[in-house]
């Protein structure tokens, strides 16, 4: 659909670690999917704010009441609160775009979120009610479909999506996927944190470590197959700053991810008509922020040995591939693919 100055349209990549949206005014931001309240009136004048979103929470997580609402990329089940957090976090990432609050003059706002690939339909539906008065019209697609539309890689493809939450997969085939053409795993950044952290509990019982410095070392040192150098990391040990060293440990827990990966993608490119299997074998697509994982598409592309060979890359902007999808998704759409897209 041809925007007007009547229409404002973005992509959301909502996701369990960082959300990011793209915005047809060219703004792009990222923040982290962490939101806060103050826990008491000590923190509240401190604080001096009635909610923190992003970095600012995640910074000030010992004064608050400290929410990661989205579980494998959905809100998380039972808890109001949650629900609360995922509208402030929609707020504001449309804050940051310039775009003001809902009223009588703002232009309409359309909104293409990204979700799991296998996402329940009840999951979806208090998603979109999290999205009630924050855009007009919205609509809701699988995360790696949306970062196929947004690289053009609509034919003869496979999207590989590993975020923290989820890892989804999405074979593209010249039209729109169907639930067959779409898979979803757990196995994803988390679980290399839980991995992680259990290794280190294990084998550095005196450490003293927590999730968060965990998904920090992952971040900056994590790799699968052979390390380009030792990973080192200082923790107290008693109150007394230590080093470690848990190349071991990271190489093991970043592996542990790629068995489940790896059968579903050839799981998925046996399905594939045969005459076409190889182009697809030959277009593997990793997104998401644990695509960053060195080695791990040099990983993927050796599981295709078996098949024939093929090949998989990695995309140039990992970060904003889901939400740059979903805004080209939002200006093209005609009104017939809002009614269809939008159950």
């Amino acid at each position: 659909m041809e925007e007007t100055n009547e229409t404002f349209c973005v992509g959301i990549d909502l996701g369990t670690s960082r959300s990011s949206i793209s915005a047809s005014n060219g703004e792009r931001h990222v923040i982290d999917s962490y939101v806060g309240w103050p826990v008491d009136m000590v923190a509240r004048k401190v604080i001096k704010k009635t909610v923190l979103v992003g970095r600012e929470a995640l910074d000030n997580r010992l004064m608050l009441d400290l929410r990661r609402p989205l579980e494998r990329g959905l809100i998380k089940e039972g808890a109001k609160k949650d629900e609360d957090a995922v509208q402030e976090i929609l707020r504001h990432l449309i804050s940051l775009i310039g775009l003001k609050q809902k009223s009588k003059n703002r232009a309409k706002l359309r909104a293409v979120v990204g979700v799991p690939a296998e996402a329940f339909r009840n999951s979806k539906q208090r998603l979109r009610s999290a999205l009630e008065g924050v855009a007009d019209s919205v609509m809701l697609v699988s995360e790696p479909f949306a970062v196929a539309y947004g690289l053009e890689a609509l034919l003869h493809a496979l999207i590989i999506d590993i975020g923290a939450g989820t890892a989804d997969f999405c074979v593209m085939q010249g039209r729109y996927p169907t639930e067959e053409d779409q898979r979803t795993l757990p196995n994803a950044g988390d679980s290399i944190d839980e991995q992680l952290l259990k290794l280190m509990r294990e084998h550095h019982p005196e450490a003293q470590t927590s999730i968060h410095m965990i998904r920090e070392w992952k971040e900056k040192w994590s790799f699968v197959g052979e390390p380009k150098k030792p990973v080192v990391v200082t923790v107290p040990v008693k109150g007394k700053a230590t080093d470690f060293d848990i190349t071991k440990e990271m190489g093991e827990a970043c592996e542990s991810i790629l068995p489940p990966v790896c059968e579903t993608m050839l799981d998925l490119l046996a399905r594939v008509e045969p005459e076409y299997q190889e182009n697809v074998r030959n277009n593997i697509i990793l997104a998401g922020g644990t695509s960053l994982i060195t080695g791990l598409s040099d990983a993927v592309q050796k599981a295709l040995a078996d098949l024939g060979g093929g090949r998989a890359t990695v995309v140039k902007d990992p970060v904003f591939a889901g939400s740059d999808g979903g805004l080209a998704l939002a200006r093209d759409a005609s009104s017939s693919d809002w009614e269809k897209l939008s159950l």
